[in-house]
């Protein structure tokens, strides 16, 4: 089972440039999502997978923390090292962090 981290974490690790994917819909990530993060919905990942470093550790976050800890545990089976965001952006919110808002580039 892949490990979790909060939210608190994930803010060193952002500003340390660290790979961060969100693994909700389109519409959720437009709505809000963790500024500088890679749009890979869960249904995608399977085919999204070859594209994720292997030499660095890939951080997981979707709205609440159940969906990026399937994509991360799917991820550690194809052998990439992912860590899931415990309570996803919605616990980045209730922190007061800064978002950005739109669809993704």
């Amino acid at each position: 089972m892949a490990r979790e981290i909060d939210v608190d974490e994930l803010v060193l690790l952002r500003e340390q440039g660290h790979p961060i994917i969100d693994v909700r819909e389109p519409d959720e990530y437009a709505a809000a999502h963790v500024p500088g993060v890679r749009l890979i919905p869960l249904a995608t990942i399977p085919d999204e997978a070859d594209s994720l470093p292997r030499d660095e550790t890939v951080y997981v976050i979707c709205h609440s923390g159940a969906r990026s800890l399937r994509a991360a545990d799917y991820l550690l089976s194809v052998g990439v090292d992912a860590v899931s965001v415990a309570g996803g952006t919605s616990a980045w919110v209730q922190r007061g962090l800064d978002v950005e808002r739109g669809s993704a580039a």
